[in-house]
């Protein structure tokens, strides 16, 4: 036993499990556990608004697949970040927020000390996978294992844990930290295996959807798909777990071409949203197959074959059951595959000028660059017509749809991957939500390329609201600063751009330049062209 005060025992519990970062604003609650931060040799980035601390985290988990660990106070800063918490559990990410509590004795009074909420450790449970109070030094290293074991066991989520004020400093025997074990996810339970397969060994036409729940299986998601000429389609999350380079990897644009012949679907760690939600019918008799490591999502969608399993170990065995039983490919199908996604290309270049910067931008960007899409008109038009090369490296909010997100997460992507290109797109009204970060960014010299897309209006709510109101526009007009100026008095790079024709230089300039920087999109306000044909499309 070693004699440790609580914010000792939690930050070397941190680094029993491999954590070397932490995203953070102090307050008074948590100084004890800073300092052992720093202590421990913890790196500590300092965000300027608790939601950015999560989105941080965020951006780094969901780049990496590592745990993102942030530290904020209790009630405000909580909620602050509750945003961010959210899109963690939509994105299926596990991040770990570490906080405050009053003092032991205030605990459960309601007494009105600083920053107490009615019962904030329920408030927290409402909006992550688990959460739980540290109430001894002793007892961090047995609890932070369990926030490690849950945050990655299972379907992936976030975790909190809340410590009181005066156990972060007082001291006690502590015995050393445990990393945790893993819970092993469910074996695929072979007859519902077998009789998957049956269904695929039957299909002519089938198709696979793939979600964030899949990162971890692309090399045999694809090796199913080449088995079964079968395309491979992702709504946001899953993007890129089979590259768009591979004719097999089509848009979902692509794919809503083929789907009035697709006899068969196979869902591999996915809610299926794309299918079943935004496209408005399925093909009579069309059968389904899915697999996921979550059996309460599988109640959510009954399928024919519901195969409750890690999506690795469960394709891995569907493959093998497949090629035991067998499947005629059809004359035909990848041309038929090439001339949907031909035709889906044509189609999206009618976007614009959405488009037209994206093509930019991913004929200059590598492989391996990583891009937050963020809610905005290009965010959108990228979801269906920005190609995606590898995992993790097109990062979204998953269902959460939370704006602001897109500039902090890419802060943190970016510190999980200092040699990669980090671009996040973004509108004028979703920026502003994280704008102070570029003091965060030119303070830690983190790199990120900002595409700022100006139309001085929360556009998607103004052509909502122009539609459906008779044209009354309400709230959604925008008087922005000069965001040039702006990114220049933080210390970041910054550009303007009025077309396509001066994009190209204007980013080539900006990831040569190493550091922050700044290029904003000036685009006149209902110019562009929605998107929402393309995510909402008509039945044919």
């Amino acid at each position: 036993m070693t004699a440790l005060t609580g914010g000792e025992a939690i930050a070397q519990g941190l680094v029993a499990h491999g954590v070397d970062t932490v995203f953070g604003l102090p307050g008074a609650q948590i100084y004890g556990l800073f300092d052992a931060f720093h202590q421990a040799d913890l790196r500590v980035i300092g965000a300027r608004h608790e939601q950015a601390c999560g989105y941080m985290a965020y951006g780094y988990a969901r780049a990496s697949g590592k745990p993102g660990v942030f530290s904020v106070v209790p009630g405000p800063g909580v909620l602050n970040a509750g945003a961010a918490m959210l899109t963690a559990f939509g994105g299926n990410e596990p991040v770990l927020c570490l906080t405050g509590q009053v003092p032991t004795a205030f605990l459960g009074q309601g007494r009105g000390h600083l920053h107490e909420m009615p019962d904030q450790l329920a408030t927290l449970r409402s909006f992550v996978k688990w959460a739980d109070r540290v109430e001894h030094p002793g007892d961090a290293p047995a609890k932070v294992s369990r926030a490690f074991q849950e945050m990655l066991s299972g379907r992936r989520g976030p975790v909190a844990l809340e410590m009181p004020w005066d156990i972060f400093t007082q001291r006690a025997d502590v015995n050393a930290s445990q990393p945790f074990g893993r819970l092993p996810p469910p074996p695929p339970d072979s007859a519902r295996i077998k009789a998957a397969a049956a269904l695929i060994g039957a299909s002519k036409n089938p198709m696979i959807f793939v979600g964030s729940g899949a990162f971890d299986a692309s090399g045999e998601i694809l090796e199913l798909a080449e088995l079964i000429d079968a395309p491979v389609v992702a709504f946001r999350s899953g993007r890129g777990i089979v590259s768009n380079a591979h004719e097999l990897g089509l848009t979902m644009a692509a794919a809503y071409h083929l789907w009035p012949r697709t006899d068969l679907i196979i869902g591999i760690g996915t809610r299926m949203e794309l299918p079943l939600w935004r496209w408005p019918y399925r093909p009579q008799g069309q059968q389904s197959v899915r697999i996921d490591i979550d059996a309460v999502e599988m109640r959510r969608f009954n399928a024919d074959v519901a195969v409750v399993a890690d999506a690795q170990a469960g394709t891995s065995e569907l493959l093998a059951a497949v090629r035991k039983v067998g499947f005629t490919k059809s004359t035909g199908r990848r041309q038929g595959l090439r001339d949907a996604s031909a035709r889906a290309k044509h189609e999206i270049q009618s976007v614009q000028p959405q488009m037209a910067y994206l093509d930019i931008l991913r004929e200059i960007l590598p492989d391996n660059a990583i891009v937050t899409d963020e809610l905005s008109q290009v965010g959108f038009a990228s979801w269906y017509g920005f190609p995606v090369y590898q995992p993790r490296t097109f990062l979204t909010t998953g269902y959460q749809g939370t704006l602001g997100s897109g500039f902090p997460t890419a802060l943190g992507a970016k510190v999980a991957f200092p040699d990669r290109p980090v671009v996040a797109i973004t509108g004028d009204g979703g920026f502003m939500f994280a704008v102070q970060e570029l003091a965060t960014a030119v303070q830690y010299g983190i790199g990120v390329v900002t595409l700022l897309f100006n139309n001085n209006a929360y556009g998607n709510v103004r052509r909502d609201q122009l539609q459906a109101f008779d044209g009354r526009v309400v709230a959604a007009d925008l008087v922005n600063p000069d965001f040039v100026r702006l990114a220049e008095s933080f210390g970041a790079g910054a550009a303007r751009v009025t077309s396509p024709d001066n994009f190209r230089p204007a980013l080539e300039q900006a990831l040569a330049n190493g550091g922050p920087y700044l290029i904003v999109i000036e685009v006149p306000r209902d110019s562009e062209t929605s998107p929402w044909a393309f995510i909402h499309p008509a039945k044919p």
